[in-house]
Formats: structure tokens, C-alpha cells, sequence
């Protein structure tokens, strides 16, 4: 879960802590105070596209920083698929720091790509934003719902699809390869002939181009070379330590504690002397023949140039020789390799076809048990009457199966059912989303959910059913949310207020943690508005009070199912 979110220099906010807590975690705060600002602040952490705007006026860079705990086996396991582990504290750290020209993003303090980015923080946190319902009106959208209730029921079996509809897809390119008259076959085949000759007459040796490199740049210096090495070697003979290790040993006669610096002198000469015999050598052997330089030369060039037309290095010229190789003998054998290939793409073609029947069998029957239980939370969420199911339409094979799904309902009485994006209003959308994501929470894998402003155009009694539903999800998931609602605010198990407020002559953004008694009085306010009176704190009490005994009530069943299971 998130157990800390730090953020400085972004918009309004100068410098931000706040501490989250398990369960239902809430933010209220008057219109305008930065709500949007702190959960933007996380966007941008899970990878959301940033600009250098949102960078606090007179500041250099922003920064923003998640401390999230990863203690759960699974998604520990998940995390190291993608190269990531938890600290020794058992802690993701995840961080962003926007500059005016670029960004930078790290994991445990190692600099990654976006798009490692994106792939974590997807395990970790799912932001429900104030528009996100609108994603129900597409209908791809309607199968990824799917399929994220199937869960692990049906993964290794859409793996199955994937990894089929790859291998047809190959096959059907290689099977392409193969559509060709004789004159191109023909072409092919001597073009391939030429390319095997050059690099089999080449024999380059692994290592080759790299010791001819050595070789031609000491060779193309060798004048240079020999210059200096023959100043070095004359500084060395011509150095007085000879002298100075015989005055020291003359010494050591009359006085014992010369020894060791004599001996340091002795292998002082010993180490120069070496060293003068290796320069010496050195230059005796040193190649400054023309011809050899040339040859050299002409060998480089020749492994260089096979290097730009088949591969950067040696291994990479003897994969496309292989492949080459290949290639030339499946030419030579056309009909029969076509004959072959066509086989295989067929029994192939079989395969994803019986893949594809057994996961839109599968789809079905757990699409009966889900619009059953979103309709039941649909119902709960104020509708009068509703239908809701979901359609199936075949297509094409690919690599998420046959299906083509569609979410269909009539939320009113007397209608047919028609697909959802033809009927729904933006608040009738918002409550479908928060009854799948309510039915979801069971098989979601996700620690953290995030709603902002998930309240937006409903009040009394559906609010009510709202701020249950947040709850429940919360029995299972770390949720956090935006509301300006009392009825979801007096859920809360942990309270934050979002306030604006001048210091130095300008607006600043800070977030807080309530007491139980300014979590009161915050309700209050959300209930009375500018006058908080006595009847209204009486409300806010009474508010609490029944929010309390309902969540007693979710966490007797949540535990009794527990116990099922």
C-alpha cells in the first residue's frame, strides 16, 4: 500500500508529507484548495505526461516521491519479472523529478524508462480519475473488465491464445516469403549464394577486428611510439639511483637502521630496471615494416565492410551466414518448404481456433456471474430498475481471442437494453464504474485504488450507498478519495484536509491529517457550509455515529467470508 506521499514545488504546493493509513483514506477541502493538485501529483508519479508549467513559479524542478510497502508474495514475484524488488524494509521507493527541459524517474533510486515506469506502478496503484467512467464507452474496454474479473481462471489460457496467434502470424509471413515466380526465386537464391560466399572466403575469426584494430593503431603510430618509448628508456638508464643505493648502503655499515630504506632503494632499481628491459624489448620488436602495415590495413577494411553489410560484430556475421545458410536450402527445396509451411500454418490455424472456442466459453460463463453481480450493485446505488448483461460477437482471431464483447442495459424501466455508451448519462457512467470496480475488488490484485471526485452529480441516499460501496472496496484494497461529500467523508478511517492559504505574499497548498475531533468539525462544514451551527455539529455526530456501526457491520460480513473461503 502507499504509506507515504512526499511532493515540493509543484503548482501551489511548496513542501507536502502526508502519511496514508490502510482503509478508506479521505481528502476534503473547499473548491479550489489543490485536490486535483495531490492526486496530479501522483499521476505524474505513476507516469503521467508532465509539463514544465506545473512547476511552482521561482522553483527549478519539481519532485515527487511515493514510499510504498510490498510485502505480498505475488506481487513481490510480479515486481521481479520486471527487475524490481522491495528494500530490506520491504519498500518500493518511487520517485519523479521534473525539470523545465526533461525529467528523471527512479525506483529505489535507480534511474528508469517511462515505460518500466508505467509497467510497475500499474501493479501498484490504479487512479480512478474524475472522467475515467467515460472509458466505458469504448468497448474494448468491456473485455479488459472481463477479463480482469476471470482473473487467473482463464490467464494461462489467453497466454495460450497470445502466443498461438504469434506463431500464426509468423508463420503466415514466412508462408508470404514463399508467394514468388521463378525468375525472383532464382534472384533470391543467387543473391544469398553471393552473400554466403563473401563471408565463408572472409573466415573472419571471433576476436579478430577487434586485435587488428589494436594492432593497425599501433602500427599507424609507430613513429610516435618509438620516440617516446626511446626518451623513457633513456630517463631510465640515465637515473642516479645507482648512485643513490650505493651512498645509503655505505651508510647502513655504521648504522643498522639504514636497512630499510636501502631496501626500498634496492627494489626501486630492481622495478626501474625491469622496467627499462621491457621498453627495450619492446622496441626491438616493434613492427614498422610497410608491408605488414598495409596487409593490416586491407584486413580491417575487409572485416569493417562485412561488419556494415551483415552485422556490428563477428557473431553478429556468422548468425546471418547461418540464417543465410538456411534460407538457400529452403529456396532450393521451394515446393516442398512452401508445402511444409502451409501445413504447419494450417494445423496452427486449428489450434488457435480450438484456443479461442475454449476462452469464449470461458468468457461466457463468468460474464453471466458479473453483469449479475454489477446489476445487484447497481440496483443498491439508487437505480429504480436496471438490466444489465453483456453481448458476444465473433471476429477475427487475434491475440486476446475471437471475442467482441459489449456491455448492454437498460437503466430505466420500460427500456430495451441497448449498449451501454448509447444510453448512459456521465453520472449514470460514474455509478457503473464504481459497481464494477466494487465487484472487481475481490479479484483485483491492485493494493492501492484512487478516486477522485468519484461523488460528482449525486447526492442523499445514493451518496449513502456510495460511501458504502468505498468502504467495502476498502476491506480489501487501500483506497484513497476525493469527496465533497459528507456522507463519503464521515467513512473515513483516516481524515486529510486540503487548505489554500498566503504566506509571503502568495497562495500555498498544505494537506493535514484530522484528529477525530477536526475530522468532526471538517464534517461539519461539508454539512453546514459557511455557518457551522450546533444542529449542524449534532448532525456531523449523529453522521459519524451511523458510519461507524455500518462499518462494524462491512467488516463482521468481510471477515465471515473470510472464514468461508
Amino acid at each position: 500500500m502507499l504509506l507515504e506521499l512526499n511532493v515540493k514545488d509543484i503548482a501551489l504546493i511548496r513542501r507536502a508529507s502526508v502519511e496514508f493509513s490502510q482503509g478508506l483514506n479521505i481528502l476534503t477541502g473547499e473548491t479550489g484548495a489543490g485536490k486535483s493538485i495531490v492526486i496530479g501529483s501522483i499521476g505524474l508519479v505513476l507516469g503521467a505526461k508532465a509539463k514544465s508549467d506545473i512547476i511552482r513559479e521561482g522553483a527549478d524542478h519539481a519532485s515527487i516521491e511515493l514510499i510504498i510497502s510490498a510485502d505480498d508474495p505475488e506481487l513481490v514475484s510480479r515486481l521481479s519479472a520486471l527487475s524490481v524488488s522491495p528494500t530490506e524494509e520491504g519498500t518500493i521507493i518511487i520517485s519523479r523529478k521534473i525539470g523545465r527541459q526533461r525529467s528523471i524517474s527512479r525506483i529505489n533510486d535507480e534511474t528508469v524508462t517511462l515505460s518500466t515506469l508505467k509497467a510497475v506502478t500499474a501493479l501498484l496503484i490504479d487512479i480512478y480519475g474524475q472522467h475515467e467512467h467515460q472509458t466505458l464507452l469504448e468497448p474494448k474496454r468491456h473485455l479488459e473488465i472481463l477479463d480482469a474479473y476471470c482473473g487467473e481462471t482463464t490467464r494461462s489460457l489467453r497466454e495460450e491464445v497470445k502466443e498461438a496467434f504469434h506463431r500464426c502470424r509468423e508463420l503466415s509471413a514466412r508462408c508470404r516469403d514463399f508467394s514468388m515466380n521463378e525468375e525472383e526465386r532464382i534472384r533470391e537464391m543467387d543473391l544469398a549464394a553471393y552473400e554466403l560466399r563473401e563471408i565463408e572466403e572472409a573466415a573472419i575469426k571471433p576476436g579478430e577486428e577487434e586485435e587488428l584494430s589494436a594492432r593497425y593503431r599501433r602500427m599507424s603510430h609507430g613513429r610516435e611510439i618509438a620516440g617516446e618509448l626511446g626518451r623513457a628508456y633513456g630517463l631510465l638508464t640515465e637515473h642516479p639511483i645507482g648512485e643513490a643505493l650505493s651512498a645509503v648502503s655505505r651508510a647502513a655499515e655504521f648504522d643498522q637502521g639504514l636497512t630499510g630504506i636501502r631496501d626500498q632503494l634496492l627494489d626501486a632499481e630492481s622495478i626501474l630496471s625491469g622496467a627499462a628491459g621491457d621498453i627495450r624489448r619492446f622496441l626491438e620488436e616493434l613492427d614498422m615494416d610497410e608491408e605488414s602495415f598495409r596487409e593490416t590495413e586491407e584486413r580491417l577494411d575487409l572485416i569493417r565492410s562485412l561488419m556494415a553489410k551483415y552485422g556490428k560484430t563477428e557473431e553478429a556475421i556468422e548468425d546471418y551466414r547461418v540464417k543465410k545458410e538456411e534460407r538457400l536450402r529452403e529456396l532450393t527445396d521451394y515446393e516442398e518448404t512452401r508445402a511444409r509451411l502451409e501445413e504447419e500454418l494450417s494445423r496452427e490455424e486449428e489450434k488457435l481456433s480450438a484456443l479461442c472456442g475454449k476462452l469464449t466459453e470461458a468468457r461466457r460463463s463468468a460474464a453471466g456471474r458479473l453483469t449479475e453481480a454489477v446489476e445487484r450493485e447497481l440496483l443498491d446505488l439508487g437505480f429504480d430498475s436496471v438490466s444489465f448483461t453483456m453481448s458476444f460477437q465473433d471476429k477475427q482471431p487475434g491475440e486476446d481471442g475471437a471475442d467482441e464483447v459489449c456491455f448492454m442495459t437498460a437503466l430505466n424501466p420500460g427500456e430495451k437494453e441497448k449498449p451501454l455508451q448509447e444510453v448512459a448519462s456521465g453520472g449514470e457512467l460514474s455509478r457503473v464504474m464504481l459497481a464494477v470496480k466494487t465487484v472487481l475488488a475481490e479479484t483485483d490484485r491492485t493494493p492501492t485504488l484512487i478516486f477522485d471526485e468519484i461523488d460528482t452529480g449525486i447526492s442523499g441516499r445514493t451518496a449513502q450507498k456510495v460511501a458504502e460501496k468505498l468502504d467495502i472496496i476498502a476491506r480489501r484494497h487501500q483506497v484513497i478519495c476525493i469527496t465533497h461529500l459528507p456522507q463519503i467523508a464521515s467513512m473515513a478511517d483516516q481524515h486529510f484536509v486540503i487548505s489554500k492559504s498566503e504566506q509571503e505574499g502568495r497562495n500555498v497548498t498544505s494537506i493535514e491529517a484530522l484528529s477525530p475531533e477536526e475530522s468532526l468539525l471538517e464534517l461539519g462544514r461539508l454539512l453546514g457550509g459557511a455557518e457551522i451551527t450546533e444542529t449542524v455539529m449534532e448532525n456531523a455526530a449523529e453522521m459519524k455515529r451511523l458510519a461507524g456501526e455500518e462499518k462494524k457491520m462491512h467488516k463482521k460480513k468481510a471477515e465471515k467470508r473470510d472464514e468461508i473461503r
